[in-house]
């Protein structure tokens, strides 16, 4: 077996970026607009446009359920984003982020067959996007919120999931928390331990890890044996900055209360110590973890570093360190645990029996 360097390993980990700065260019977008009926002269315009199409027009204005049946609706999604919480680049704004919406929609495409239109908003309201979402409703089969920031987010989606007709989901939380749930699990079984007797350490406090640590705790993980780090150290009842804030930050203050019930105190690494697992979302590495702070996990650690672009420790560098299960958020590295893995087939199921919601069970 050929032995691949540190060095090979890092050059490898620059190549996506390069080849992304020399083919998003060339090609000057991912996706398209494609016929899918069939245009076979001048005179199919006609049933496609005018005159013919005031027929379907006329039966939909008549039932409004045809329009499932009449046009793209039913297989149809928006990405929506403001921008403000991209990938781990944080608040870059509606254009900067159109990359990532891009890309989102080629994955519904090619891995879904969903068809999906990305759409940046001008704007940072959480108000304003609730009530573009729902002016969109006509058009689309159902919404993909992304890259919104915290906490504005979670009222978004709350708000949306109970005014809007057709499902809305927001992938940072759902879809993380789907992926990452079905990663520790498969986890869990390879290293012999059961999820409600295993210390997790959430690493990074926004939307995706409370997301996460809300979905693992009702699978069955004991909260109370498990912290949580923000950029001010770990979570519990003594985060009076927190509490100060509770009616803003609901989610968090609520996490403050049911997890670290030993009430511990510090950073990273005081909480990363002795835990079974890690789940870090958080800043972008490398070297936001440190290979000794995974050495002084428990025995048989599972690390999953997700951050994006740049996971927060290589997964070498994890390995090397002790830990026996690694995963990141790249397909470009071994384990994948991303999104990608469960929002195209999600919004598949979702869309060909035609929910109205999404529901975290």
């Amino acid at each position: 077996m050929v032995r691949v360097t540190k060095e090979e390993l890092l050059e490898r980990a620059k190549k996506p970026a390069a080849d992304a700065m020399r083919l998003h260019p060339f090609y000057q977008g991912k996706t398209q607009t494609a016929l899918r009926c069939r245009v076979r002269d001048f005179n199919d315009f006609a049933i496609w446009y005018t005159p013919g199409v005031a027929a379907p027009c006329r039966a939909i204005a008549e039932n409004p359920d045809l329009v499932y049946e009449f046009t793209s609706k039913w297989n149809t999604v928006a990405v929506v984003s403001d921008g403000t919480r991209v990938l781990g680049l944080g608040d870059i704004g509606p254009k900067a982020g159109l990359p990532v919406m891009e890309g989102k929609a080629l994955l519904y495409k090619y891995l879904g067959g969903v068809d999906a239109v990305p759409l940046m908003l001008d704007t940072k309201d959480p108000d304003q996007i609730i009530e573009a979402v729902l002016m969109l409703q006509p058009s689309f089969g159902g919404i993909n919120l992304e890259d919104i920031s915290q906490p504005k987010c979670f009222r978004i989606l709350d708000t949306l999931r109970e005014r809007a007709e057709i499902p809305v989901w927001h992938d940072d939380q759902q879809g993380t928390a789907s992926v990452t749930l079905a990663a520790l699990i498969n986890a869990a079984k390879l290293v012999g331990k059961k999820l409600s007797d295993m210390r997790i350490a959430f690493i990074g406090a926004g939307a995706s890890n409370v997301a996460c640590s809300r979905l693992i705790f009702a699978y069955g993980a004991d909260p109370s044996n498990c912290v949580m780090v923000d950029s001010r150290g770990i979570l519990g009842k003594h985060r009076r900055d927190i509490y100060m804030r509770r009616a803003e930050f609901v989610q968090k203050w609520h996490l403050c209360q049911i997890t670290n019930a030993e009430e511990i105190e510090g950073d990273m690494e005081t909480a990363i110590r002795g835990a079974d697992a890690v789940i870090a979302l958080s800043t972008p590495g490398p070297g936001t973890i440190k290979q000794e702070w995974i050495r002084a996990m428990a025995k048989d650690a599972i690390v999953f570093a997700e951050a994006n672009p740049i996971p927060e420790i290589w997964p070498w560098e994890a390995i090397e360190a002790g830990a026996v299960v690694v995963a990141t958020g790249r397909s470009d590295f071994p384990n994948q645990v991303n999104n990608s893995l469960g929002f195209p087939g999600i919004f598949r199921g979702t869309l060909d029996v035609r929910g109205s919601t999404i529901t975290d069970e």
